[in-house]
């Protein structure tokens, strides 16, 4: 149960049964009634604002309304006390009864506790990463990665219909260039003295197996055959190579794609899938042929003072119009942008979801103006951007890897520090704000590590669990045991944490409604907080200890709030992509 949707729509219901109306006759706009924990706790358990919100349209001071609508509220059966503060709050206390029947709820539902139909099957397309197939992963792409998948996972347990896709560029200069990379690399694996790598071509040493490789299938093969027909050839192979890595690389970050999208699939029978996108464009009007005028500042190399086939794109929010077909008649890079969206539409999604580098943010106004276009204004789109992570080693920054010759990869940077804690630290601030990883930090064991903090919160749960197997004498205990004596928990430390984990189904809502995947991380590292605290409560006060081997019953109703504690924690790492740990090595 969303505990806070619950009762806004309970104030909702007071509202009606005082008979409250606008003072024009028009419907009260309900829209900004809500209801969240009031900022000071001691308050109450939930506030608010309600009476603020409606008292102009009703005509009546808030103040006076606030106290109408307290009066209202103290009718429900779950509320144990309620107070006005300050302009008009509404703060309510609800009984202890009620938070040990949220607590009996969360045990039945173990960890899909939180799991909701709030998006009702709504199609939404995640794509992120995305990286070009020219070599390993990078930490630049490891941010998004994991923002992307978080965030695709929390969609999809509030109950939209979610679809995680990688869009393969692999297509144009780039892959020519990696191309002659390779192919450099096949020369040397034939015993060639290829010396030092020319400036323009890709320079890192994960080049030399796609050499070998191709040097153990074909010999001296390529070397015979005419320059374009080879290098098509190495392409293929190239790519392959490129793609088996990535995968390997997000498989260790634990990251998995439901759809890999090829670009050279847009560009397969010359283009037919782009000139039927551009062709359905023209039809609306969205295309004509024209010039730009130059950009200010510096010119780009691609600017051409000559006809071209564009985009109206500021017709329908852009910038400035986009060219699709240059003079020459080639399609630009955008071009397939829109084939490759009108693609994502024709396959139902109502949502796209595009995370992508900081770099990218000048792509944000022409996606959206594309998506308008497409789809006459029916297909929601959103850019989340990534902003740069920076490496760092107590404190001082990281230096590039061998390996690639121009960056840290990914794989490195897991292989020293484990999965659990890049997933989770990529997490523990906002996408859009800048990102420092020291490695010496996210491994530290101690309350300033987050991931730490949290994993030992799983496995303290589990620690308790088997203590108290061993000072009770069972070899197992099952839920229906942890439930029939929850009306024991009164301490006001048990009651906090039932209230935090209560927060849970509200959490998830508005982590997916507000795409900010960041939340679930922050509010673990919360509840871990809440549980170390009520643990050190135990071991200052022998009354309040987790297992009282001589109160059974008070005992089997404190690991039924431990385990609803592991429950949530499971449920979020799993969530954020990480191990919820029996215990700690």
């Amino acid at each position: 149960m969303n505990i806070f949707a619950d009762f806004s729509n309970r104030v909702v219901e007071a509202v009606e049964r005082l008979g409250l109306q606008a003072r024009d006759g028009s419907p009260l706009d309900l829209a900004r009634v809500t209801m969240e924990p009031p900022r000071d706790p001691s308050h109450g358990d939930l506030a608010t604002n309600a009476a603020m919100v409606l008292s102009k349209a009703v005509g009546e001071n808030p103040r006076a309304l606030g106290e109408r609508l307290a009066a209202a509220m103290a009718e429900e059966a779950d509320v144990a006390e309620v107070s006005v503060a300050g302009p008009g709050f509404v703060n309510l206390r609800l009984s202890d009864g009620f938070w040990q029947a949220r607590l009996a709820e969360m045990l039945d539902l173990s960890t899909n506790y939180g799991r909701s139909d709030a998006g009702a099957g709504r199609k939404v397309n995640v794509e992120y990463v995305s990286a070009n197939p020219t070599g390993p992963m990078h930490v630049g792409h490891c941010r998004g990665a994991v923002v992307g998948d978080a965030l695709a996972n929390i969609l999809a347990f509030a109950g939209y219909d979610v679809t995680k896709e990688y869009y393969i560029n692999d297509a144009g200069v780039q892959i020519d260039v990696l191309a002659r990379s390779v192919m450099l690399r096949y020369r040397e694996a034939l015993g060639e003295a290829v010396g030092a790598i020319p400036d323009g071509l890709y320079p890192g040493d994960y080049l030399v197996p796609v050499g070998k490789a191709l040097a153990e299938e074909f010999g001296t093969k390529l070397l015979e055959m005419p320059e374009p027909d080879a290098l098509d050839i190495v392409k293929e192979r190239a790519i392959d190579a490129m793609m088996a890595m990535i995968r390997d690389d997000l498989a260790a970050l634990n990251v998995r794609h439901d759809v890999f999208f090829s670009e050279r699939t847009l560009h397969a029978g010359n283009g037919g899938a782009i000139r039927s996108a551009i062709n359905d464009l023209t039809l609306k009007g969205h295309v004509y042929k024209g010039k730009l005028p130059p950009p200010k500042g510096q010119l780009p190399e691609d600017w051409e003072d000559r006809e071209q086939t564009l985009f109206r794109s500021t017709a329908v929010g852009d910038d400035i119009d986009r060219p699709l077909i240059k003079s020459d008649g080639q399609f630009t890079y955008f071009a397939a942008d829109v084939a490759y969206m009108k693609d994502k539409y024709a396959r139902g999604f109502e949502h796209l979801i595009y995370v992508l580098g900081a770099d990218h943010g000048g792509y944000v106004k022409r996606l959206e103006a594309l998506a308008r276009a497409i789809s006459d204004g029916k297909l929601e789109l959103t850019a989340l951007l990534c902003q740069l992570v920076k490496l760092y080693r107590n404190g001082e920054p990281v230096r590039m890897s061998k390996r690639s010759g121009e960056f840290v990869t990914l794989r490195e940077v897991i292989d020293e520090v484990g999965r659990d804690p890049v997933r989770f630290m990529m997490l523990y601030r906002k996408s859009d704000a800048p990102l420092d990883f020291d490695f010496a930090k996210v491994t530290e064991q101690s309350k300033d590590n987050p991931v730490f903090y949290v994993q030992y919160a799983s496995a303290r749960c589990h620690s308790v669990f088997r203590q108290a197997r061993e000072q009770l004498g069972v070899e197992s205990i099952d839920r229906d045991t942890l439930r029939r004596s929850l009306h024991l928990l009164t301490d006001e430390g048990e009651l906090a944490l039932i209230r935090k984990l209560a927060e849970y189904p509200r959490l998830i809502e508005s982590a997916a409604q507000s795409l900010e995947p960041h939340r679930l991380a922050f509010y673990l590292y919360d509840l871990a907080s809440q549980l170390h605290a009520q643990w050190n409560r135990g071991s200052d006060t022998d009354s309040l200890r987790f297992v009282k081997v001589n109160s059974p019953e008070l005992t089997y109703a404190r690991l039924g709030l431990v385990q609803a504690v592991l429950d949530v924690i499971t449920s979020g790492m799993a969530l954020i992509g990480a191990e919820a740990p029996s215990e700690m090595r």
